[in-house]
């Protein structure tokens, strides 16, 4: 597929869609039209406060309509949007504003309220009303230069922040629509955290096609079930602990019937769980996708192909080159085991003032790759089967050794959920003396005495060697703040629960 000219991701409102509603909200719709011009007073108010260009302008709100319109109207004054997810605590607030250099900080009262004494640095200003001032209208600005600075908490450390351009942003919207076939007749629900790139997308995406996003903060899986009977939501996106939630819900059937279209990321599908929202929603075409903030989303799975492939995460998107490789850096071949190289126009800039790790995944591609260029290397194990489907393997750092050896941890949850007694599992390696490592579960069950009915199943189905050591009962398995498993401290619960 011909990758279109880049733009400056302020562009987006859909051209031909004016008197379209764009936004829906509790108070009521902005069509295209509106949308467009409190974009442009927002980034008047903003070119009001006399910045350098290029500063940083945070954000930390829930989904408000500042919220939802200061990506682009941040892009159009020529500065770069650093979103903040509002359920993070004010020692991350401080880090993500000390380490972005942010000049203002867009956010409310109350969570000023709830800083505390440097956490906002000098020089850095506070404002608690939307930014307004005289039209700006579009420009013709560097569709390279840098758009935002998406901060991920990634495995260990402390938050990092990857750049990214306003090409990244406007071609990873442009792809998404296409191959998700998005029109003017579809209501996005975006329940993701806008600071998510996942999340974030769901904006740009649906306005790219001409669609309307409908913002939700939800407390219940309740609420997501009202919303889209509320708003006749056509297309719902999630990550894999929301479906858990939404599958233990009740769905009256008219409005299940309602969604034309379901979007999976940020972790994988069990073909346990495939099997359970294509029950659920029979009418929706479910895409599984595989992506990383570094270089926005690598692969997708036609929903044509999801039953019989559930197992999946499918070939590249539009305007991406994806590749399997091995440790020497040659091509894998059919089957094998290899890390999952992207190349093109979506890889990220890198990582803010941190040039240790951006060398450590921004490297050049390998030669045979037709992109060439700087290539994110994911760290991420995968295999290119002999249909033309990758399956993801696991990540590097999450492998488990044991007894000699290699065995990706989705491999054994997925074993784990296989049965039914359980409804969400997390499989770690921990430390063992004779074996190298031990295999710890950490899940939550749905049925008494679930330990017994699935070490009974898995003594008949898994080799010794991929046999759980140990399991650990929860009621709930930590989440971070983008909704996703939190696998660090689903780790730090095992040692503990092992050592007691």
């Amino acid at each position: 597929m011909d990758i279109p000219p880049a733009r400056t991701i302020d562009h987006l409102p859909s051209e031909g869609a004016a008197q379209d509603a764009a936004l829906i909200d509790r108070d009521g719709a902005l069509t295209f039209a509106e949308l467009e011009a409190a974009v442009g007073r927002m980034a008047g108010g903003l070119l009001a406060l006399d910045l350098d260009p290029g500063a940083r302008v945070a954000t930390w709100l829930p989904k408000t309509r500042t919220a939802c319109l200061m990506p682009l109207a941040a892009a159009r004054a020529g500065l770069v949007h650093v979103p903040v997810n509002p359920a993070l605590k004010r020692a991350q607030i401080a880090h993500i504003l000390a380490d972005s250099g942010a000049a203002v900080l867009v956010t409310q009262a109350s969570r000023v309220a709830a800083l505390e004494a440097g956490d906002v640095p000098e020089g850095c200003r506070v404002l608690t009303d939307t930014p307004d001032g005289a039209p700006v209208v579009v420009g013709e600005g560097d569709p390279d230069a840098l758009a935002a600075i998406l901060y991920t908490s990634g495995s260990t450390g402390r938050p990092k922040g990857v750049m990214l351009s306003h090409a990244n942003l406007w071609l990873g919207a442009v792809s998404v629509a296409r191959y998700l076939k998005l029109t003017r007749g579809d209501r996005v629900l975006a329940v993701l955290p806008l600071s998510f790139d996942y999340g974030q997308n769901q904006l740009f995406s649906t306005w790219m096609a001409g669609g309307a996003v409908v913002p939700l903060d939800y407390l219940t899986a309740r609420d997501v079930v009202k919303a889209v009977e509320r708003f006749e939501v056509t297309t719902l996106a999630g990550v894999p602990p929301l479906w858990t939630q939404l599958l233990e819900a009740a769905w009256p059937a008219e409005t299940a019937a309602r969604l034309r279209r379901l979007t999976n990321s940020g972790g994988a599908l069990t073909p346990r769980m495939v099997r359970a929202l294509r029950e659920r929603f029979e009418g929706a075409d479910l895409y599984a996708m595989y992506g990383l903030t570094e270089a926005f989303r690598s692969t997708y799975l036609d929903p044509a192909l999801i039953d019989a492939n559930p197992d999946a995460i499918g070939s590249a998107i539009p305007f991406a080159e994806v590749a399997v490789v091995r440790a020497d850096g040659s091509r894998a071949g059919a089957g094998e085991q290899g890390e999952l190289v992207h190349a093109g126009p979506l890889v990220a800039q890198g990582y803010w003032r941190d040039a240790e790790r951006t060398a450590a995944r921004f490297r050049p591609a390998p030669e045979w790759m037709a992109s060439g260029g700087m290539a994110v290397w994911s760290g991420d194990t995968v295999a290119l089967g002999g249909d033309g489907l990758l399956r993801f393997v696991g990540r590097d750092d999450e492998m488990m050794k044991v007894a000699g050896n290699r065995i990706s941890p989705t491999e054994v949850e997925e074993a784990v959920l296989a049965g039914g007694e359980v409804v969400e599992a997390v499989a770690v390696g921990l430390p063992d003396e004779r074996q190298g490592q031990a295999i710890t579960v950490v899940a939550r069950a749905l049925v008494d005495d679930a330990e017994a009915a699935v070490r009974g199943r898995l003594r008949r189905d898994l080799p010794s060697f991929q046999q759980p050591s140990h399991y650990v009962w929860v009621d709930a398995l930590p989440r971070n703040a983008n909704g996703k498993l939190d696998r660090v401290a689903v780790r730090t619960l095992a040692v503990q629960a092992v050592r007691a």
